[in-house]
């Protein structure tokens, strides 16, 4: 144990021996939510797509008959209300927090709905920005939630670890790319997850190819697909690859990522689907 321990794991990235993994109990989320699954969408590096995939799948999964919500919990990055479309700010009374639901449904909370102006910058430090995305989970009313998608920002740091530790995460979605490097980065998500007893719900790997208009065949421009080699080292299945496609950034960009679909991503929603009900 570090001798400046203040006890409070979850604002701690130290690995000591005292920590016990597991066993820390749930922030419980506000009373009047209602929340079925918690699934995080994790990367190892930035600028994978993980926004991107969360998004499709939240779309995804909401299209298939479910109720479904996305806590962006990458505060100084906020990217997930303009892909929905969403530029108005969160409202809230004395019973607390009200995400914002966008044309298709899907309940959104991010900083950027709090926001002034949602183009300014958010200068925080760590303590300020793990106890705001602890509050979109204890403070923000999730009506009938069956899937809530938290969209974490890159890498193994605080807030994924405030997010492992504090919420009940039924499984996480890895994000990839196919370069070099892939191997190390997903490495590193896995072994946090086993870790902090997180389940590896599936790995995608974004910008797998670029099909060719003319012929269809798939162009590895980023490089040869690690995804089928890394799902076996991992076990992890399924393993979806998303190609890269122009029209869906495009739609991203443009507020219109519900009315994108990706069938390389049913496997993984028949998966989440199946997640069996919590007692």
């Amino acid at each position: 144990m570090s001798e400046n321990c203040s006890h409070d794991c979850s604002s701690c990235s130290a690995n000591c021996a005292s920590r016990k993994t597991g066993e820390m109990p749930k922030d419980k989320p506000h009373l009047l939510s209602r929340i079925k699954h918690v699934i995080g969408v994790v990367s190892g590096k930035g600028g994978v797509g993980k926004s991107l995939v969360t998004g499709l799948l939240a779309a995804e999964m909401t299209r298939r008959g479910f109720s479904c919500g996305v806590l962006d919990a990458d505060i100084t990055g906020p990217s997930v209300p303009k892909m929905f479309g969403i530029h108005e700010r969160a409202t809230g009374d004395q019973d607390g927090i009200y995400p914002v639901t966008s044309a298709g449904g899907v309940q959104v909370m991010s900083l950027n709905l709090l926001l002034e102006n949602e183009t300014d910058p958010v200068i925080w430090r760590g303590s300020l920005i793990t106890g705001t995305v602890r509050q979109f989970w204890t403070d923000v009313i999730w009506k009938d939630v069956d899937y809530l998608f938290i969209d974490m920002p890159p890498g193994t740091g605080d807030v994924t670890l405030t997010v492992f530790q504090s919420l009940p995460v039924d499984g996480i979605v890895i994000v990839s790319t196919p370069q070099d490097l892939v191997k190390m980065i997903v490495g590193k998500a896995v072994k946090m997850a086993q870790m902090m007893n997180v389940p590896v719900l599936g790995l995608v790997e974004n910008m797998s190819y670029l099909k060719c208009t003319d012929c269809g065949k798939e162009l590895p421009i980023f490089g040869k697909s690690r995804a089928e080699e890394l799902g076996k080292e991992f076990n992890i299945s399924p393993v979806a690859r998303l190609p890269l496609n122009p029209s869906v950034a495009a739609a991203a960009d443009d507020g219109r990522i519900e009315q994108v679909r990706e069938e390389a991503l049913a496997p993984l929603a028949e998966k989440l689907a199946a997640l069996p009900e919590k007692k």
